[in-house]
């Protein structure tokens, strides 16, 4: 199971302090099971929203992508640079293989 990231931590527990004085307070209850159930159904609320917290995706696969483009780029920039620049491609080649979205 992954670690939870920063955000669902903060997310998930401001929720269950956050419902749990709402829920105290608008139920006004002072029995200790009232509290208990209150105390597990905020827990809950924490939890579920911990857990719904969008995950960020990881950058490797962006540093990857954009430094392989990057090499590409580098080496048409020294092709380039020594004379051995590639002739732009025919319209009519280009007019033949159409693209399909």
């Amino acid at each position: 199971m992954p670690r939870p990231t920063a955000a669902q931590l903060a997310y998930g527990s401001a929720t269950v302090v956050v419902s749990t004085i709402a829920m105290l307070l608008l139920s006004q209850t002072s029995t200790g099971l009232g509290v208990a159930v209150i105390s597990a159904a905020a827990l809950a609320l924490g939890l579920l929203v911990a857990l719904t917290v969008p995950i960020p995706r990881r950058r490797g696969r962006h540093a990857a992508r954009t430094g392989s483009s990057a090499a590409a780029g580098a080496s048409a920039a020294r092709e380039g640079a020594t004379g051995a620049a590639r002739a732009p491609e025919s319209r009519q080649a280009t007019a033949e293989h159409p693209v399909h979205h």
